[in-house]
């Protein structure tokens, strides 16, 4: 599993296309700040939009110890570290993303707040009840284990930890097309559908303080973002054929085929 992973999300090209990005749009590499990777970092439905909503009901403050668990090139670490000021350690199984991940934060000054390494969600390389916020975007849906990463996820949050999740599921029964996001190909995405994830979170220990399906909202906000005309900056700047795999993730949402939950568990 970890192999295919490394093979869907690995181009080799990540940080040279963002580093060509953020230069066609004319920043300065030298005096960039957070806001400047505001549109290319948040590899996710809503991108910066979901991400703000997420963090907003997980109570961080600048006391937390937040975990972001599959954390792409890095953009919700950076995002909670430049907040609230918090320390944010970052875990993603794919090492390009990793490496990407510490370049970007040197480069808008947030390397001292944010410690990042590659790890399986899994099996997280930190002790019990080490952190109070754990943040899950867009993960499970590459993990068929949901069993082990949610009880991991327990494991490593204090007693009054929570989980905050923002990911898709399985909605009205209708073959998907690919590629999409998450899976160039359907053996690489393991979809459940919004009861059986809520399930597997209660049984990990998790008591959900927050279950808001957010589809439409994220049908009509991908819809707008697809028809903006085009701009350096975007995720496609790091991820292959992105446009075919944002339009097949639109539909879908738009016509039920999947769901966009938005979740706030306390273990």
């Amino acid at each position: 599993m970890n192999d295919t992973i490394q093979q869907q999300y690995s181009t080799g090209l990540s940080r040279n296309n963002i580093e060509r990005a953020l230069l066609a749009a004319g920043k300065d590499l030298d005096h960039l700040a957070p806001a400047d990777l505001a549109l290319l970092e948040d590899f996710h439905t809503m991108g910066r939009i979901a991400t703000g909503q997420l963090v907003e009901l997980a109570r961080i403050t600048s006391a937390s110890r937040v975990l972001d668990a599959g954390s792409g090139v890095g953009g919700t670490a950076r995002y909670v570290a430049d907040r609230y000021g918090c320390t944010v350690d970052a875990v993603d199984l794919t090492d390009e993303y990793c490496d990407t991940s510490r370049w970007l934060n040197r480069l808008v000054g947030l390397d001292d707040l944010i410690g990042v390494r590659p790890a399986d969600v899994t099996e997280l390389p930190f002790p019990d009840g080490t952190f109070d916020v754990l943040i899950s975007q867009h993960v499970q849906m590459n993990v068929a284990d949901k069993a082990r990463l949610y009880s991991e996820a327990r494991r490593v949050l204090k007693d009054t930890g929570r989980l905050a999740m923002w990911d898709i599921t399985l909605g009205d029964q209708g073959e998907l097309d690919y590629p999409l996001p998450w899976a160039d190909q359907p053996g690489h995405s393991h979809l459940v559908t919004p009861e059986a994830l809520r399930a597997v979170v209660e049984s990990a220990g998790f008591s959900i303080e927050h279950w808001n399906d957010l589809t439409d909202q994220a049908a009509a906000l991908m819809q707008a973002v697809l028809a903006q005309p085009a701009n350096p900056l975007g995720l496609h700047a790091f991820v292959t054929d992105f446009a075919r795999k944002a339009e097949n993730l639109t539909q879908a949402l738009a016509d039920g085929r999947l769901r966009a939950i938005q979740a706030v568990s306390e273990g």
